[in-house]
């Protein structure tokens, strides 16, 4: 009974998902499975997490990858942060809190060029409003410029936000190398798009500076407009990394 059970479940299974060979289609599709896009083929019931009919998860995640030469003045440099306010890190995903990783060096392209530790920070933003600040977002916002721009580390290239990928490509030796076997193998361009052209360095730019950008990863503040300033947060200095431009809640 629970073999023929599983058989014609096994059966329904594929009858609704897998569709026959080849497996390929547009990029946009390709993890679909119910399919998690606004089409008529879709049920509630089977949406993602992601999907925005539901109330699902939304997060966005920072993975930055430090050489392991500067991993111990950034973790001090965190830790300093976190003197100047213990909660800072409490708008962290509880259950991962700061995720570390060892990586080593690559021969690829695109690699590693020496031994780094991978930072991974999930947190969370309004899902129903991206104009509402998030909680501490200038400790979260100072530690992401001060990897990327103090400590030079490489994002990781499925996750971050947009600002992230800025002048990425640059870092890379190979770079150049990398794009010319990409426009060999692929002369038409089927497996880019208007993202991947703009974090390769190929057309346009990751940032888009405008009203309310920073919050979103869109831009580096320069301007208050550019953070939440009619909730108070304004564009001001990080306050261990100087540099770094941040939206901060100002209350005086």
């Amino acid at each position: 009974m629970k073999r023929s059970m599983r058989s014609h479940l096994a059966k329904q299974t594929r009858s609704v998902i897998f569709t026959g060979y080849p497996v390929i289609g547009s990029q946009d599709r390709i993890m679909s499975s119910g399919a998690c896009l606004d089409s008529h083929q879709n049920g509630l019931i089977t949406s993602c997490p992601w999907d925005p009919r539901i109330k699902g998860e939304f997060f966005y995640q920072t993975a930055l990858s430090v050489p392991l030469t500067h991993v111990k003045d950034f973790i001090n440099d965190i830790k300093a942060l976190v003197k100047i306010e213990p909660k800072s890190l409490c708008g962290l995903e509880l259950n991962y809190g700061v995720l570390v990783r060892y990586v080593t060096s690559s021969p690829a392209y695109l690699r590693k060029e020496e031994k780094a530790l991978d930072f991974d920070l999930t947190y969370y933003r309004s899902k129903d409003d991206p104009w509402t600040p998030r909680l501490y977002e200038d400790y979260m916002e100072e530690i992401e410029q001060m990897a990327i721009l103090k400590y030079n580390a490489l994002p990781h290239w499925g996750k971050n936000r947009n600002l992230a990928f800025d002048g990425a490509i640059k870092k890379y030796k190979n770079a150049n190398t990398f794009l010319k076997v990409k426009e060999r193998l692929d002369p038409w361009g089927l497996f880019s798009t208007e993202w991947t052209d703009q974090i390769l360095g190929l057309k346009g730019n990751v940032t888009i500076v405008k009203q309310g950008c920073a919050p979103e990863g869109l831009c580096i503040c320069s301007d208050d407009s550019h953070c939440a300033p009619n909730k108070g947060y304004m564009c001001r200095p990080g306050k261990v990394y100087k540099e770094a431009r941040v939206c901060t809640l100002v209350t005086a």
